[in-house]
């Protein structure tokens, strides 16, 4: 069943519930990028572009490092984006550990700093959400 809510106007939302695995990053960059593409005037193109990728490294980074459930939450204002990717994980830190930082891995949240957004971690009844604020 697709648990997919969108509101009209603005701010404009849009919520998903995720599955588990691999299949929630490729679930929530399709959505995020087709609520971007019904209403262009939300954001520039370039812009909706970098908000795919990041919505992709924050999903990616919760199913690689967290337990579910998982929900994508993606708000759009004038000239402002917030994307909170919800885990069952009640671990609030945005590290993991002194991994090996490698060419595959690893680089998920700097990915998303260099993209322009900031970063927060908050608590949540079922574990935490990570937010990213984009601005342009």
């Amino acid at each position: 069943m697709d648990r997919t809510r969108v509101s009209c106007g603005r701010p404009a939302t849009l919520h998903i519930e995720l599955p588990p695995g691999a299949q929630a990053a490729r679930r929530a960059r399709q959505v995020a990028a087709r609520m971007l593409a019904l209403d262009p005037s939300l954001c520039p193109r370039p812009v909706a572009e970098d908000l795919v990728l990041i919505v992709s490294e924050l999903v990616t980074n919760a199913v690689t490092h967290a337990a579910g459930p998982y929900a994508l939450t993606v708000s759009m204002e004038e000239e402002r984006a917030g994307i909170a990717v919800s885990d069952g994980s009640a671990d609030l830190s945005c590290g993991h550990g002194h991994e090996e930082r490698t060419a595959e891995n690893g680089r998920g949240l700097r990915i998303v700093r260099a993209l322009g957004a900031d970063l927060f971690v908050s608590p949540s009844d079922s574990g935490k959400q990570v937010i990213a604020i984009m601005t342009w």
